[in-house]
């Protein structure tokens, strides 16, 4: 009986040791695995944003948010979120009024989820305008107001083309509709208006990056460390905050993330949320860090 009892009180020893073997094996494997969402998550942050934000060009009238940056807060900023992508394939009859304009748009190539234009759509061409101006290569934004069939003439042969009339809104303080403000082989963009901000989730309560387009929001990156887990600040071309879109160079995206669920933490007793972020600044199209470089 007394071996008996001896050696069940040492099974009862290793069992217990290897029970918190196993449970430590677990709170290791599920920290790291925590760890390395939280380090995938925030990674996606800095190449989701930074990617969109490239694409954008702030320069416009200022104060008007006429750019492609139309919304700037502190957590959250709109944008025309490029989604389509064509090419001129003949240069456009300019000069005299600042009426229509036609405009021969490639059927192909077209890169984007929409392969056509269709009436009242808001679209971008390149324009070239005075490269002695800050307004030298910038977008002339307008809507669509005919939509019909045409061809693309070159050297092998004729290509369909849709031929767009255009209402385009001109430019302030620069030389509009004369020669050259927009050639052959100028994109042509299609644009949705997007906006990426610090989004809580009803579900969860727990914060997102979320992007909302037409009213409807879905998260992106998530989940954040709170009420402060996404931050934009915007600077101009000499490095200085500025609240005019018009003159934004750079826009710093602040996120700090954290983890799932609470993990173990080196040296410390107990669970609690692993908290991690990133720093990126971006430089954007249009208004350049040297300012009018001329």
């Amino acid at each position: 009986m007394i071996e008996l009892l001896v050696a069940l009180v040492i099974l009862g020893f290793v069992s217990a040791a290897l029970y918190k073997v196993l449970v430590t094996n677990q709170q290791t494997y599920l920290a790291q695995t925590q760890r390395i969402d939280l380090q995938q998550n925030i990674r996606a942050a800095a190449t989701v944003l930074p990617a969109e934000l490239r694409e954008i060009n702030a320069a416009g009238i200022p104060g008007a948010g006429s750019g492609d940056l139309s919304g700037m807060l502190s957590s959250s900023l709109t944008i025309r979120a490029m989604r389509q992508l064509a090419f001129l394939c003949a240069t456009p009859l300019l000069g005299g009024g600042v009426g229509q304009i036609n405009l021969t748009v490639r059927q192909q190539p077209m890169f984007g989820s929409k392969q056509t234009f269709s009436v009242n759509d808001s679209i971008m061409v390149f324009y070239e305008g005075n490269p002695g101006t800050r307004d030298d290569d910038s977008w002339l934004n307008g809507q669509i107001k005919n939509v019909n069939g045409g061809v693309c003439v070159d050297a092998n042969g004729n290509h369909p083309a849709w031929v767009l009339t255009l209402q385009p809104t001109w430019i302030a303080g620069s030389q509009f509709n004369v020669a050259n403000a927009i050639t052959n082989g100028s994109p042509v963009r299609g644009f949705t208006s997007t906006t990426y901000s610090l989004w809580q989730s009803p579900s969860d309560n727990q914060y997102y990056i979320g992007q909302t387009v037409g009213g409807n929001t879905q998260p992106l990156v998530g989940p954040l460390s709170g009420p402060n887990g996404l931050t934009f600040s915007y600077y101009n071309a000499a490095g200085v905050v500025t609240t005019d879109s018009s003159k934004v160079a750079q826009i710093e995206i602040r996120v700090r993330g954290r983890t799932q669920s609470k993990v173990t933490q080196p040296g410390a007793p107990g669970v609690t949320y692993k908290l991690d972020s990133i720093v990126t600044r971006v430089t954007i199209r249009g208004n350049t860090r040297c300012g009018p470089c001329l």
